[in-house]
């Protein structure tokens, strides 16, 4: 009897940890074969794509190989953008894949475009940047919304200070300005990483500018920083960020970016050397339009509550790409590494069961609180309870919740032994070389 394929498309938080787990659990068996489909051969934790802009985190260490995961945990890895899907057919249409170091036209297509049939589909895709179609934002702006985009900022910003300190000769104070558009989690984790690395290049040398003239900017257009968590939790991170200096703007809503400044709707001109736009996520515009399935304004496709999209119950959505609102709540499932993560336990049991022939379970969103991380610092949490309602806290404690919240994804992909080498690993490193990435 042919094996059922379930086909998962996307990579990150929910896509791999998913794959993992039911390559272990059907794949190992032969009960299912399970097929990943990623457009990177690699993958990086999206939540720590800030570390990675700031220096603090060595892409080249901390990535993993969908490949030899795969082989590692019994799915199949398949390299491939998907750009169509044929619900008829039970295919997944892939782009033809192309090496951008190659010149010659002739020479740069690796694979031709292809077809991935399915019997059950699982959409992953994430999320990107919203920059709302703001003037000016994508001409002069960074996204953060992949390695690629994030090592781009880390060596823009390295690049400021290599110039600084050529000219620099006579040692006048220059300085260095940073807009971030978005006090949300990427952007405020972002500013305080980049005012631990202003510092951490002056300790290496790189002198021609003083930690005290990196003016470092966040700018909200909501009326204070981190506007999905409470009042308080908010007003912890906001006395943390004035305390490294980094001034807030809020309630101010961005109208133009240029190549020297950012502008406001209240007419305040910000000049930065850099920009950063980190103010809100959309689906990718592909599943705006996929087949006939239904999607709201930023491409998220509609899903019930057992994760099925509502007018395919073959096709299942998870995570940032994926819109669930619960009965009797005022507000979809938000798209945050959690949920994605709780969506793919939920599947790691849904699917088997379907295989089955077994009614499905239903997704119920536990929300664990949020983990805010203000580099060396400190970090400012917010947990959530039944009996107590929201508990705020910061310091100490915060921070080692948040480092613990990676260690828990790895956990997830390589279970508790091999995640305990990676941490060994990580602490040699460490020890043995420079705090942050300086190429």
């Amino acid at each position: 009897m042919n094996q059922s394929r379930i086909v998962i498309v996307g990579g990150g938080a929910g896509g791999l940890e998913l794959a993992t787990k039911l390559g272990k659990k059907l794949g190992r068996k032969k009960k299912a074969e399970i097929i990943l489909i990623d457009a990177s051969p690699v993958h990086l934790w999206k939540p720590r794509l800030h570390e990675v802009a700031a220096g603090v985190l060595n892409a080249n260490i901390d990535e993993l190989s969908y490949a030899a995961h795969g082989r590692h945990c019994h799915f199949r890895y398949v390299l491939g953008r998907m750009h169509g899907l044929d619900r008829k057919a039970q295919t997944v249409k892939l782009a033809a894949h192309c090496d951008d170091a190659v010149n010659a036209p002739e020479d740069r297509q690796i694979l031709p475009e292809r077809e991935v049939r399915y019997d059950y589909l699982v959409l992953a895709l994430g999320s990107q940047t919203n920059d709302f179609d703001t003037a000016g934002a994508r001409e002069h702006c960074i996204f953060l919304d992949n390695r690629r985009a994030a090592e781009h900022f880390h060596q823009s910003f390295l690049n400021v200070y290599l110039r600084a300190s050529q000219k620099n000769t006579d040692r006048q104070p220059q300085k260095f300005a940073i807009a971030i558009v978005g006090a949300g989690a990427t952007g405020v984790e972002l500013a305080a990483e980049l005012n631990h690395t202003a510092h951490q290049l002056n300790h290496y040398g790189f002198d021609g500018i003083k930690p005290e003239n990196v003016e470092i900017t966040l700018i909200e257009a909501a009326d204070r920083v981190m506007p999905a968590l409470s009042e308080k939790a908010s007003a912890a991170i906001a006395r943390q960020l004035q305390k490294l200096n980094i001034r807030i703007l809020s309630s101010e809503r961005v109208t133009e970016v240029t190549d020297s400044a950012v502008i406001t709707g209240s007419g305040k001109t910000i000049p930065a050397q850099l920009k950063v736009w980190s103010a809100g996520i959309k689906a990718p515009a592909l599943l705006g339009s996929l087949d006939g399935l239904e999607a709201n304004r930023i491409n998220q496709l509609a899903v019930t509550s057992t994760l099925q999209t509502t007018r395919d119950q073959r096709i299942f959505a998870i995570g940032d790409c994926a819109h669930f609102q619960p009965p009797n709540s005022d507000r979809p499932v938000p798209p945050r590494a959690q949920a994605a993560s709780q969506q793919a336990s939920l599947l790691v049991r849904a699917l088997p069961a379907l295989l089955n022939g077994s009614a499905l379970p239903e997704f119920r969103y536990r929300d664990k609180g949020s983990l805010i991380s203000l580099s060396r610092h400190s970090s400012v949490g917010q947990l959530m309870g039944n009996l107590s309602g929201d508990f705020t806290f910061e310091g100490k404690l915060a921070r080692l919740f948040y480092i613990t919240l990676y260690r828990l994804h790895q956990i997830a992909l390589h279970g508790v032994f091999k995640t305990g080498l990676l941490l060994l690993r990580d602490r040699l490193n460490h020890r043995t070389g420079p705090t942050m990435k300086l190429h």
